[in-house]
């Protein structure tokens, strides 16, 4: 990765290019659910975890999870398209990840839709399988497939699960 990647956590200024970002690079159909407004609330809420790495000053990538009592969902994952495949989003994912272990959260959860295959492979890449598919739980109609992390267990070949 970069050198020159620094993840910090999100302030309330962030919450434009990363509703911009969750709009153009994430959220399908023509509803935007991930508005400014809504990103700078979860930015607020104590149950939210919202990292955003940068190259120099500019942002280059986000995360945003939710956290649960023994569970987390990340909700928003995105890196831009000119800053892919340099190791920035599994530096947010890790960086996520080891807060979660600090907080007691051992499984971490995040839905996929189906056609983006270049996304489940990311996230297998990381240790997280699928666990269900949601067939018609979105509004295009085909739903997300969900898929985990157990943070406490180590990885298991996926032939002997």
């Amino acid at each position: 990765m970069n050198q020159d990647v620094t993840v910090r956590l999100a302030v309330p200024r962030d919450a434009t290019k990363i509703a911009t970002m969750a709009r153009d690079l994430v959220e399908r159909g023509p509803d935007w659910e991930w508005t400014e407004q809504r990103v700078r609330a979860a930015i607020h809420r104590k149950d939210t975890i919202a990292p955003v790495a940068c190259v120099g000053n500019a942002m280059a990538g986000f995360g945003l999870i939710r956290v649960g009592f023994d569970q987390a969902h990340l909700d928003l994952l995105a890196v831009r398209p000119g800053r892919r495949k340099m190791g920035i989003g599994r530096t947010l994912v890790e960086w996520l990840e080891q807060s979660m272990l600090v907080a007691g959260v051992g499984i971490v959860r995040v839905e996929v839709q189906p056609e983006r295959h270049e996304v489940q492979a990311f996230f297998r890449n990381l240790g997280y399988r699928q666990w269900h598919a949601d067939p018609a739980g979105t509004k295009t109609g085909t739903g997300p497939l969900h898929m985990a992390h157990d943070l406490w267990c180590p990885p298991v070949m996926d032939e002997v699960r």
